[in-house]
């Protein structure tokens, strides 16, 4: 079960999917159920999130200059706006990793399903549409202009990420828009603040499960990381490039086909 290929291909599932509108988690779940891997395996829970991490850290690659200027490391004034800094960061992270923590044991025992994943793809797609239909006059067009309050409103949108399937990027992103920032100015943000909540998950899961893991399972995991880690900075890059240009509700649609693909062929 554990061979050094199902690491990489779900490793590049990931590395693909951690910053699209999707949901990376929903569609490693669906890969291992393709790949036989039952849903209960604890094991393959806690790898999927740690090689979250290698695409996360792809993001410190994409933007290390801005998160040196986060921290005061680099001198550049911003194009507009304020400018973020790491009140932003902090307002929109601190919900998501309070509930995260508090219910961390009922979202692996009770989500981590194939049925669970369908419903988090088609109410995520639903919610992209309404982002993209619904948004209001937009205040900020870059990431430097986003208020305070409208980081704290992205961050509780990430909260609904949790629920596999509705995709961390694709409910920020969806949220962010309600809020009046501009689909670039929110992929930034959620690129960027999605760096510390996984590296404390992550870390979180690592502690946990460390004396049950063994040599081998150690170099199933590093597979796993450093295949996200290569593949993900593609994603990333190619989805900035494009997001101004790309409607939501196409993602929507994806969404929509994966589900009713896998309802109707896998799952009947």
């Amino acid at each position: 079960m554990y061979d050094l290929w199902v690491a990489v291909i779900i490793g590049i599932v990931e590395g693909l999917t951690e910053f699209l509108p999707v949901s990376s988690t929903g569609h490693m779940i669906l890969a291992q159920s393709l790949l036989g891997i039952p849903d209960t395996d604890e094991m393959m829970k806690t790898f999927e999130i740690v090689i979250q991490l290698g695409a996360i850290l792809a993001v410190v690659v994409v933007y290390w200059k801005r998160i040196l200027r986060l921290f005061g490391l680099r001198k550049e004034k911003p194009k507009s706006g304020g400018g973020l800094n790491l009140i932003h960061i902090l307002v929109a992270i601190v919900p998501t990793m309070a509930i995260a923590y508090l219910s961390s044991h009922f979202i692996k025992e009770k989500l981590f399903s194939p049925e669970t994943v369908l419903i988090g793809l088609v109410l995520g797609g639903i919610l992209l549409i309404i982002g993209e239909k619904f948004q209001p006059r937009i205040t900020a067009n870059d990431v430097d202009e986003l208020t305070y309050k409208q980081a704290f409103m992205i961050g509780l949108w990430q909260i609904v990420s949790l629920w596999p399937g509705f995709s961390r990027s694709g409910s920020t992103i969806a949220g962010g828009m309600l809020a009046g920032a501009s689909r670039a100015a929110v992929a930034d943000f959620t690129f960027i603040i999605a760096i510390p909540v996984m590296v404390a998950a992550t870390g979180y899961e690592m502690l946990k499960s460390l004396g049950s893991f063994s040599s081998m399972d150690f170099t199933f995991f590093a597979a796993g990381f450093i295949v996200s880690f290569v593949v993900a900075p593609l994603a990333v890059v190619t989805f900035i490039k494009f997001v101004q240009k790309i409607n939501l509700s196409y993602f929507a649609y994806y969404r929509f086909i994966v589900a009713v693909l896998y309802f109707f062929f896998l799952l009947r």
